[in-house]
């Protein structure tokens, strides 16, 4: 190998071993190793910032300003109120609500349509009287799976076309990836809706009979004793009948910073004791009110008197990629700077036993958010968070609807066909959507999502000098040698198998960065159409299913579904497999070599 390559390669190894740790977040990761390929001469320089600039970041970060259009223009709910229905059977209510799924994600960003669809989702299983567990990773699956059968459903269907457009001169329009991924999506979702759902472990997920169970009842809360409260002398124990009143449970104290369990009920109460309080959302406020305690810290002083008309709760999910995850209330300063606060935390449906403002926040955890009703909603959106609550979706222009749709399908026609080339016509869109008062244009930029947007920048320059440097040529060459002898489907199984792993761990876009120019040697080497190889890459980055960190979708269902990490691969395993198995014969009848 030249020193070029090794630079690159450990580049790389470094990259992807960090993205796996998770202690720094990706696009911190990817953009510290583009500037140290730059440096190091590996990437020229002027080339550094020249995926910022690249098409496929372009329309990654226009489809998810569209998608949030048509959300907020009432189009998207038009259908799920037509179509959903709480009475029917679970498997029927998977086929359907998934297919939903899988159709909007064909034509707005998938994890957009799940963020969409996950309260309805939720909601169903509240009336149905059974767990959210059972449906809602069915769910994810098949919003992945009907990402694959559009350019703009997934980033990896767009990576692949742009660099097939820089490569080979042409991209591969809007439903070039249909007759593949419409296979792939029809047979994933008759085995997720048949089959799947059954092999989803049930242990953690509760029987689905409690009313309360989408109240998310396990909420911790501290809450302050203020200076002249009528509970100051007494102690914990006198106030059993408050709290049998309220349904809550004191089970423990924080005095001057430390923390007593169990044996708190002869503790006679001082002023600025914090009580450790169970219970749930509406108890809890209850409470709160009838005994005039404080929501804040003691340590710090800071308080937040929540009594008063116009308040609420929200719940909210925290995504990978949330302002939030990673760090802890008190260190965002959510009270004092948003006047909400932090009033509990759920994590895969347990409890956490320790201070839930200073508790480090993790991707699919639980939020139960506190403060002004006006505010919350706007605070979830900063956090980065999706909310549960029915009032959190948005706020529908339902006189719109019908503008929204109709310029998207003409935007989407007008690409199809080759008039208007696909960034352009995006970006159309978005202007019009402002222009015409669906989107504001104060909100076009926070739907954004740009650490995706930086990862992307900072890996298309790195993936294109690992191409350059040979380091691609050298993978590809590998995995000829290794499959030598082989025909061209076993090589196509292997590359798709390899791709498969990778997302599965990793970031899915930069699985596709670093896959595409691989597939693309490897046909050169054997003589053959890049195309079907290049197809096997879109199709095989977009399947993460095994682990909740493969994709986003997978990460947001984590919490409200009850799951653990191992929970996934019982499901995901089997289709994986199944999408290897049906995915090579319709690459090779569609795009023959």
């Amino acid at each position: 190998m030249t020193t070029d390559q090794i630079i690159l390669f450990s580049i790389f190894v470094i990259v992807f071993a960090l993205f796996l740790w998770g202690r720094w977040r990706y696009d911190l990761v990817a953009f510290s190793a583009l500037l140290f390929g730059v440096i190091s001469g590996v990437v020229p320089t002027k080339d550094a910032f020249s995926g910022f600039g690249h098409p496929a970041t372009v329309v990654v970060a226009l489809v998810l300003v569209v998608s949030a259009g048509l959300v907020k223009s009432g189009a998207v709910h038009l259908i799920t109120r037509t179509l959903i229905d709480a009475s029917r059977g679970l498997a029927a209510h998977i086929a359907i609500m998934g297919g939903i799924g899988a159709i909007l994600s064909a034509f707005m960003n998938n994890v957009a349509a799940l963020a969409l669809l996950m309260p309805v989702d939720m909601q169903t299983a509240r009336k149905s009287g059974r767990s959210p567990g059972l449906s809602l990773m069915p769910l994810s699956f098949a919003t992945i799976l009907g990402g694959m059968v559009t350019l703009i459903g997934t980033p990896p269907n767009i990576i692949i076309a742009t660099y097939r457009e820089q490569e080979l001169g042409s991209p591969f329009l809007m439903f070039d990836f249909l007759p593949v991924g419409l296979v792939c999506a029809l047979v994933g979702l008759l085995f997720v809706a048949i089959i799947g759902w059954r092999m989803i472990p049930t242990g953690n997920l509760g029987n689905g009979d409690n009313s309360n169970y989408f109240e998310l009842a396990d909420y911790i809360a501290e809450m302050t004793v203020p200076e002249k409260s009528s509970l100051i002398g007494r102690r914990v124990r006198d106030m059993d009948e408050e709290t049998d009143k309220a349904d809550v449970l004191i089970i423990g104290l924080i005095r001057n910073g430390r923390r007593v369990f169990g044996n708190v009920h002869d503790r006679e109460i001082q002023a600025g004791d914090t009580l450790v309080i169970e219970a749930s959302p509406d108890a809890l406020d209850e409470f709160r009110t009838a005994l005039k305690l404080v929501l804040g810290d003691a340590d710090t002083g800071e308080n937040h008197q929540l009594a008063g008309a116009g308040q609420g709760l929200m719940e909210v999910v925290v995504r990978s990629d949330s302002r939030i995850a990673g760090k802890t209330a008190l260190s965002l300063g959510l009270l004092w700077r948003h006047g909400v606060n932090l009033l509990g935390i759920s994590r895969g449906g347990k409890r956490i036993n320790k201070r839930v403002r200073r508790t480090t926040i993790r991707p699919g955890d639980i939020l139960l958010l506190h403060g002004p009703t006006e505010e919350l909603h706007g605070v979830a959106q900063w956090l980065g968070g999706l909310p549960l609550a029915e009032r959190g979706l948005s706020i529908t222009l339902n006189n719109k609807t019908w503008i929204a749709a109709a310029i998207f399908i003409g935007a989407i026609t007008a690409s199809s066909f080759g008039l208007v080339y696909l960034p352009i016509a995006l970006g159309t869109v978005v202007a019009l959507y402002v222009l015409s008062g669906i989107m504001p244009l104060r909100e076009v930029y926070d739907h954004i999502e740009w650490p995706v947007v930086v990862l992307l920048g900072s890996m298309i320059p790195l993936g294109a000098a690992l191409d350059s440097a040979g380091g691609t040529a050298l993978i590809a060459g590998m995995i000829v040698d290794i499959t030598r002898g082989m025909p061209a489907w076993a090589i196509l199984a292997v590359l798709m198998a390899v791709t498969m792993t990778l997302s599965d761990v990793l970031n899915n876009t930069a699985t596709t960065i670093v896959a595409a120019p691989i597939a693309l040697s490897i046909a050169n080497s054997i003589g053959v159409s890049a195309d079907p190889f290049l197809m096997a890459v879109a199709v095989a980055a977009s399947c993460a299913f095994l682990t909740p960190i493969g994709h986003k979708n997978n990460t947001l269902i984590l919490g409200p579904g009850g799951y653990t990490f191992g929970d996934y691969w019982r499901m995901g395993l089997p289709l994986e497999i199944i999408i290897l198995a049906v995915s090579i014969p319709a690459i090779l009848v569609f795009w023959p070599l």
